[in-house]
């Protein structure tokens, strides 16, 4: 619910300063996760360092607005289009940050209990997002093991990407396979069946649950509202 209304609200608006906004208060709440700040920016540094492809077709294809500074083909950049890239390409970390910071130290097992007792989600998704989640630290595990055997076999001196790109199919075959056995082992244990389930740890709100809702409210409200004071507030749909 909180990574929902921190999240939502911002495909109001595509503007630099409620993004901004946005991240900057964010970022304030870290130490209220149990994160260290440190933490946080290493798990988005490759959210930051892709968002600016999202904002690659703004400032390509945006409607041309203001001083035109290059046009060619059927790509033009212009005031209004570099402003919409810079404001895309912030929106994508704003709206990843929440997921990184809601979700840094919540225990998977935990998480599938409240999905399925207080979202009501059914039993047989929640239990394969679960089952995904917990093979999640295996690929790392996997990705290690095949850097220090190609290293070993004196494959890892050289061709950085062609070794990304071989190392990233075998993993994609590896998933497969696991992902296959699994969700035959599972099946073999009835997760499967339309059953109704039961659970052995009752989940409910607390609370807590509804201050950390009232302060994302806060939250996106201030960004949005930095945004309108500025004068920069753009309507998606406008």
């Amino acid at each position: 619910m909180v990574a929902l209304v921190l999240s939502v609200p911002l495909f109001a608006s595509i503007d630099v300063v409620s993004a901004a906004a946005a991240i900057a208060l964010q970022l304030l709440c870290v130490p209220l996760t149990g994160l260290g700040l440190g933490t946080v920016l290493r798990r988005l540094a490759p959210i930051a360092l892709f968002a600016p492809v999202a904002g690659l077709s703004m400032l390509l294809y945006a409607a041309p607005g203001g001083h035109v500074y290059a046009a060619f083909w059927h790509a033009t950049i212009s005031d209004d289009s570099i402003a919409l890239a810079v404001a895309v390409t912030l929106r994508v970390i704003a709206l990843a940050l929440p997921t990184i910071l809601l979700f840094g130290r919540t225990d998977p097992t935990e998480l599938a209990d409240a999905l399925a007792q207080v979202a009501k989600l059914p039993s047989r998704f929640v239990l394969g997002v679960l089952a995904g989640t917990r093979t999640l630290g295996l690929f790392v595990d996997d990705w290690r093991t095949m850097a220090l055997a190609r290293r070993a076999r004196g494959l890892g001196d050289s061709g950085a990407l062609r070794r990304f790109f071989s190392m990233a199919f075998v993993l994609l075959v590896f998933a497969v396979r696991r992902g296959t056995k699994l969700a035959t082992a599972m099946e073999a244990r009835g997760f499967g069946s339309g059953i109704p389930r039961t659970w052995a740890r009752p989940s409910r709100l607390h609370p807590r649950d509804a201050v950390a809702v009232l302060g994302a409210l806060a939250v996106i409200a201030l960004a949005l509202a930095a945004a309108v004071a500025a004068g920069t507030f753009r309507f998606v749909w406008s």
